[in-house]
């Protein structure tokens, strides 16, 4: 049977009804949203001329920030730009394209950091075999196998949602599409949808983040036995690491393990991991960092370099 929407368009009640906090937050998120693609879109660029920078974690690290600034780009432009204006309208399907895309990208990056987990547990606990474990073809698979689950999981969602049927009213309580929010406007009852949003979302971040953890315990007791400047090296690399895990999963879990419901402050903690988490991660990875610093800073040098020999030849 055909679902039939009365709704086409979907109007964001958006993250502050006060216009001066919208320019407010105007303000503030641009910088922020620019700072995600330079910070991403440059560790993407270092790790991708830099030689010294071949490893598989910095190959994950970039396939990190390519998913960051994807999803990103999913929320944030359309949150923005709604800052400025009185109607924040949506299409229906442009909503469910928002879904598919942040779900999508939200998962890759869940099982990339999953991948970058076991690399690190590779490295540290099996150094002699790593290149022969981490192989650039193993790495590869892996990449793609976080992009493709990722789609999976999506998939799953769109399925579910695009079933509802939506006769109004068509007010989102949101600042961006996202599945219980829209729960709330379909006119059938979602107990079930709601369920399978709580095993597909919640419990799946739950399940990621105890494997996650229990790999970092399997880590830290395995640093015992290794040299000061050995556990000093590795507990750098791991930190950065388990920062950005903490970072992304605890608002994951806050607000997809429970039963379909929408709350105020859910609105805040989407803020966080949709706009401030992607512009961290390059904070947090290269801070700790002291290949990932030099390698910038070479390639700063260079580039200078080269504008220098450009002005030169252009005077």
């Amino acid at each position: 049977m055909a679902i039939t929407n009365n709704v086409t368009q979907l109007i964001f009640m958006g993250l502050f009804q006060d216009r001066e906090a919208q320019r407010v937050s105007f303000v503030v998120f641009l910088p922020v949203y620019m700072a995600t693609m330079l910070g991403n879109g440059l560790i993407i660029l270092t790790v991708n001329i830099s030689k010294s920078l071949s490893s598989p974690m910095y190959f994950f690290l970039s396939h990190l920030s390519l998913v960051e600034i994807c999803y990103s780009s999913t929320i944030v432009p359309k949150f923005i730009s709604g800052l400025l204006t009185e109607n924040k309208t949506i299409s229906l399907d442009g909503c469910m394209t928002q879904i598919f895309f942040s779900h999508f990208l939200g998962v890759a990056e869940i099982l990339l950091l999953t991948v970058m987990a076991y690399d690190r547990y590779v490295a540290i606990c099996k150094p002699l075999h790593y290149m022969t474990i981490m192989n650039r073809p193993v790495c590869h698979m892996l990449v793609f196998s976080s992009w493709v689950g990722g789609m999976f999981h999506s998939v799953i969602q769109i399925l579910i949602t695009v079933q509802l049927p939506f006769c109004g009213p068509n007010v989102i309580d949101h600042y961006f599409c996202d599945l219980y929010p829209l729960f709330k406007l379909a006119c059938t009852d979602t107990f079930v949808a709601g369920i399978i949003v709580f095993v597909n979302s919640g419990l799946f971040s739950v399940v990621s983040f105890l494997f996650l953890v229990s790999s970092y315990v399997v880590i830290l007791v395995h640093l015992r036995n290794q040299s000061a400047e050995g556990r000093r090296k590795a507990l750098s690399t791991c930190a950065s690491h388990i920062t950005v895990v903490l970072l992304f999963f605890g608002p994951a879990i806050f607000l997809y393990l429970r039963p379909s419901s929408t709350f105020t402050e859910d609105k805040l903690v989407s803020v966080f991991y949709t706009v401030l988490t992607p512009m961290l991660n390059p904070i947090i990875y290269t801070l700790r960092n002291a290949e990932v610093k030099n390698a910038m800073r070479r390639l700063w040098l260079w580039s200078k370099k080269l504008m220098g020999e450009t002005n030169t030849i252009t005077i």
